[in-house]
Order: C-alpha cells, then sequence, then structure tokens
C-alpha cells in the first residue's frame, strides 16, 4: 500500500486546491494517468499518478485546499490485494469552494436523462467554476481553446454578452482575473527573489546570424499551409535543446547545492499570459523530436497554457527554460534562472544588422543569444562554448 501526495509543481508551488477526482475508489491505474486535477496560483493542472496500482481511497475532497506534500490517495500497488471501500469518498464541500464539476463515480437513477453534452466536452475547472457564478450555459458556447476546449475567456464573453446591461468584458471577470494574476505575481515574484538570493548568477551574450536560417525557413515553408510552416521559435528551441545534450551542465536541477544531471532534454519555454504573468511550461524530449512535431507541441503548449489547462509533468519536468521575446522590441534578454534549474537562454528581438564576413559588409538578419547560468554548476568557459555551439547549429538549419 502506497499514497500518492500532491506533487510539487515548481519551486514557486507550496500549496494546491483540489478541483476535481478523474478516479474513484477501485480504479486501476497505470503511471502517467491523470487522477485529479488541482488549481494553482497559474493554472488548473491535471496530475498523473507516479505508479500504477488500484485505488484505494481517496483522502481528500473538491474545494480543499492544501500543502505539497499531503497524501492525496491511498493506492494498493501490482499484486496486492484491494480492500477498496464500500462506502463513497467524501465529496462534498462548502458551496462556496466546491467546484460544479459532474461527480460520474455516483451512477444516476435508470430513468434520469443521459448527461448533459457540456460534461463529455472538454471545459477548463476555472471556466466552470465561472459559468456557474456568471449563470452561463456551457451547452451554448463554442470552445476557443484546443480540440473545440471553452476557456474562461469564452465564459466570460458569454457572460457579458446575456447580461441586460452590458458591463465591459474586463469589467465582468476583473475580480477573478486580477486576483489570480495577483497570486501569480507573488508566486513568480517569491521564486525570483530565491533565485537570485540562492543562486549566483554569470551572464554571457553573443550574436548569430540568421541569414542561413532564415532562408532554410523560407524554402521548406514555401509548399507547406499556413498551418502547418514551422516558425523559427522552432529552431531556436531545438538548437537549445541539442546544445544542453552536448553540455549537460545546463540541463538538470541543483539541489542542496549538489547537481544532479538529466539525460532527458525538456525545453521549459516561457510563455505570457494575456491577463499578466509567466508560466514556463516543458516540451518534453526535446532533443530527440524533429522541428515538425516541435512546432505542433509549441502551439499546443501556448494553447493549453493561456486556456489554463496543463499537465503536472509539464510544469515539474523543464530542465532548463527558454525565453524568446521574438518582435517584441527588445534585443537583449538576461534572465532570471528558474530553480532548481540551473540555467536560462534567451533570444531577442531579430534585427538588420550590417554584417562583415570575410571581407564582404552586408545587412543580414541577427539575433542576440544570451546565457543566464549558475557558477555552482559551470563555468564562463563551458558557457561559451554552449553558447557557441547553438550559434553553429543555426548556421546549420538542415541538420535541425
Amino acid at each position: 500500500m502506497s499514497e500518492f501526495k500532491l506533487p510539487s509543481l515548481g519551486a514557486d508551488m507550496d500549496r494546491g486546491r483540489l478541483l476535481e477526482w478523474r478516479v474513484k475508489p477501485g480504479d486501476v491505474v497505470k503511471k502517467g494517468d491523470v487522477v485529479a486535477v488541482v488549481d494553482t496560483t497559474k493554472a488548473a493542472i491535471d496530475v498523473e499518478i507516479w505508479s500504477s496500482g488500484t485505488v484505494q481511497d481517496l483522502l481528500l475532497q473538491p474545494g480543499d485546499d492544501v500543502p505539497v506534500g499531503t497524501p492525496m490517495l491511498r493506492l494498493a500497488d501490482d499484486g496486492e490485494p484491494a480492500t477498496v471501500a464500500t462506502q463513497p469518498p467524501r465529496m462534498s464541500a462548502p458551496p462556496q469552494t466546491l467546484m460544479s464539476a459532474p461527480a460520474p463515480r455516483v451512477a444516476p437513477p435508470a430513468h434520469a436523462a443521459p448527461p448533459p453534452a457540456a460534461a463529455r466536452r472538454r471545459i477548463s475547472p476555472a471556466a466552470r467554476k465561472r459559468a456557474e457564478e456568471l449563470g452561463v450555459d456551457l451547452n451554448k458556447l463554442t470552445g476557443t481553446g484546443p480540440d473545440a476546449a471553452v476557456t474562461i475567456e469564452d465564459v466570460l464573453r458569454a457572460g457579458a454578452a446575456s447580461t441586460a446591461v452590458a458591463p465591459p468584458i474586463a469589467a465582468v471577470g476583473a475580480a477573478p482575473i486580477s486576483e489570480r494574476a495577483s497570486a501569480m505575481r507573488q508566486t513568480i515574484a517569491a521564486a525570483m527573489a530565491r533565485s537570485k538570493r540562492e543562486i549566483p548568477h554569470y551572464y554571457l551574450a553573443t550574436e548569430v546570424p540568421l541569414e542561413r536560417a532564415t532562408d532554410w525557413l523560407a524554402r521548406a515553408n514555401a509548399e507547406r499551409p499556413v498551418t502547418a510552416r514551422i516558425l523559427m521559435a522552432a529552431l531556436f528551441i531545438k538548437a537549445t535543446a541539442l546544445a544542453a545534450h552536448k553540455y549537460p551542465e545546463m540541463n538538470g536541477f541543483c539541489r542542496d547545492g549538489t547537481f544532479e544531471a538529466r539525460s532527458d532534454v525538456n525545453v521549459g519555454v516561457a510563455i505570457s499570459l494575456r491577463q499578466g504573468g509567466l508560466v514556463a511550461p516543458a516540451l518534453m524530449n526535446t532533443d530527440s523530436k524533429p522541428l515538425d512535431d516541435i512546432m505542433r507541441g509549441l502551439t499546443d503548449l501556448v494553447k493549453r497554457t493561456r486556456a489554463f489547462s496543463l499537465r503536472a509533468s509539464e510544469l515539474s519536468e523543464p530542465t532548463l527554460t527558454l525565453t524568446n521575446l521574438g518582435e517584441q522590441g527588445v534585443e537583449l534578454v538576461q534572465g532570471v534562472i528558474y530553480p532548481p534549474q540551473v540555467a536560462l537562454v534567451g533570444f531577442g528581438k531579430p534585427t538588420r544588422r550590417a554584417w562583415v564576413e570575410g571581407n564582404t559588409l552586408r545587412l543580414i538578419p541577427v539575433v542576440s543569444l544570451s546565457l543566464a547560468a549558475d557558477h555552482r554548476v559551470s563555468d564562463g568557459h563551458r558557457g561559451a562554448l554552449f553558447l557557441a555551439h547553438i550559434r553553429e547549429l543555426l548556421q546549420q538549419p538542415d541538420t535541425l
């Protein structure tokens, strides 16, 4: 018999609120199955279990707000006899905290109507809660999230449209969005303050010519539909992942002064949220994926992040982080490492600059590439080699 505890989904998480269970006592689960949805200051997270077995009993109820490490359920391990309680788990909660999610564990009476369509659709827990507060009928909404999922923004628009004297959408959702944004800002501040307090940062930067990469992308995308085109960001991510594989001291975690190198490279991608704040979920095993898969994964990750729908592993498993400001107008990024990671790679705004190659002066696209690294784990020499390798890889885009 083992207990599955609320996992830490990053250095900036110390609590979580259970929104809904995805399992019931007696269910057989395997490693990686989603067993619950937990709300953090950054998103509603699908929590995956770490081992296989049979669910013995549930130890929390929706609405419970508990610290990281609190037991969530008991699991009879594979091969171990399970003695599942005959009584259903206690699932009620005070009205002010209970999410209005359907309870699939209780079988409906024989004469009951089939469950509404909304129960079978993808709807983020945050959207369900806001729909209940605004009196919005989820059956009538068309989702704009991934796989037509209904997001909180869809609910807010519907709530504003259905109000007799319709205030602006921002006003309708101002309180909950403001509260979440404020909590997220405090969470980010705590994590970054810890980073600057505990991690001896060093910074390096270089310039990378993008002429070859730009020309290669133009040729690669020429015959692709718009929805299948590869963006420069995918090349940045893949080159960073391959360089991290070659320089493992940039890829892993430093805990209690001890560095744990990782063989897998999971690049965390910094994604800004519309209402403010930042989340950096991981693209898993980035170094071994082709560019098309990275592009699809990045598009999906951005959509789900902004719909507050992520998986626990995507937040707990980034082995280094990449921030790409794209066209935001800033040419150089000097980032702060996200603990317990040991490196953060930044790409600024690509600009056209005078560039000398041999005896020729030309105007070409160039991007500033930067590194913030942990001096407990690596030094400037290794950091410089790491950046040089990223630069070299971007000169050979066909090999990516």
